[in-house]
């Protein structure tokens, strides 16, 4: 059972006139770094609690970018279901269906209509899959949207690591028939409260300090069998291809030789990322995992407080677009695994000179592709 005082911290949204606040889950493998047994151990109790109340059912799963995509797959990798996430970035020659996403500094979501035209007729369920559910409105826009485009799908249910729901928006989703599963409840009453106490005097390390860092070090590793689940995938084959993917890798390494490992996702491709990390943990005593992300949030010097040193730096997606990662520390080995094609080189040179400062000398960056 996981008790929400023991891996729950609020921070501080940066520029958010929506919301002020942002609640962080310490295991969940996004702004800080966690290990990862402990990050798929909640992941389980989530997918233990949807295969059991959906045993008998042909279910999709759909996870949220960015927060949710490695929960979405984890808990379809335990249920063997189809899976998909919601996407921010372009793909060429497919059609989507939008949808915006309340309180997000990056409001627009789609998810690939065409794959889901192939299924519309084979599934009983959609599950969606997030970190936390505190409004239920996006969901609820959602699948408002699936119902118009998909009439011949008539169950939706949502499963969430947390849950912020007041009583209405818990009492309109019963109303409605949509199931709500999840782990733990959070109470938001006080977190617009707890964010302003905090003072943001954290270390801010800006874009411009990071260019001007010069060339670092590092190697590059190109590997093929991608499968990108922002289109459908089969979770079985999804988790072959990443284990094909792994062992690809170890034989470019000997982890054995060292003591501790960081391993980072980028953005929305965290999954893969964190599966490695998690094989790479059986074999080195110390290894963690969390992922550069969108969002800015305030960084401040409380020991109570979650993050204390933010890194600005340029998207491996896109030059135009600003990323962020948070509380670095020094490792024997950094694993940048992403599957960013043709990787901006500007964006990869901010964050390794970001890795660079916090003291990381063995850089590699593993391109899936």
């Amino acid at each position: 059972m996981f008790e929400v005082e023991n891996f729950i911290k609020i921070a501080k949204r940066e520029n958010n006139k929506k919301r002020n606040y942002l609640v962080i889950n310490a295991l969940q493998g996004k702004h800080i770094p966690v290990k990862p047994s402990e990050a798929f151990s909640m992941f389980e109790e989530l997918a233990l609690k949807i295969k059991k109340r959906y045993q008998n059912e042909n279910l999709l799963l759909i996870g949220f970018a960015e927060t949710a995509t490695a929960i979405g797959a984890a808990v379809a990798s335990y249920c063997d279901t189809l899976y998909m996430h919601t996407t921010r970035e372009i793909l060429e020659n497919v059609k989507f269906i939008y949808f915006s996403e309340q309180h997000s500094h990056a409001t627009e979501q789609k998810v690939v209509q065409d794959d889901i035209d192939k299924i519309k007729d084979k599934i009983d369920r959609i599950v969606f899959v997030e970190d936390e559910v505190t409004t239920g409105k996006t969901i609820l826009n959602i699948i408002d949207i699936l119902n118009k485009c998909y009439p011949q799908i008539k169950q939706y249910a949502v499963a969430s690591l947390l849950n912020g729901m007041n009583d209405e928006a818990i009492y309109l989703y019963k109303q409605r028939g949509i199931d709500l599963n999840y782990i733990a409840k959070t109470n938001h009453e006080n977190y617009v409260q707890i964010a302003e106490q905090y003072s943001g005097d954290g270390m801010y390390v800006t874009l411009n300090q990071l260019k001007a860092m010069g060339n670092i070090q590092y190697k590059m590793f190109y590997i093929n069998g991608y499968m990108d689940a922002r289109r459908m995938v089969e979770i079985k084959q999804y988790n072959e291809n990443i284990e094909k993917f792994f062992s690809d890798i170890k034989k470019e390494f000997h982890f054995c030789e060292y003591k501790s490992v960081l391993v980072l996702g980028t953005e929305e491709f965290m999954y893969p990322a964190l599966v490695i990390a998690q094989k790479i943990e059986k074999m080195v005593s110390k290894v963690r995992f969390h992922a550069t992300t969108r969002s800015p949030i305030a960084v401040s010097t409380e020991k109570t407080y979650p993050l204390h040193t933010r890194y600005e730096l340029e998207s491996l997606y896109d030059k135009k677009r600003k990323t962020f990662i948070y509380d670095l520390c020094k490792y024997d080995c950094v694993l940048v695994i992403t599957d960013a094609s043709n990787a901006k080189q500007e964006g990869l040179d901010t964050l390794l000179a970001a890795l660079s400062i916090s003291g990381n000398k063995e850089i590699y960056v593993i391109q899936w592709l």
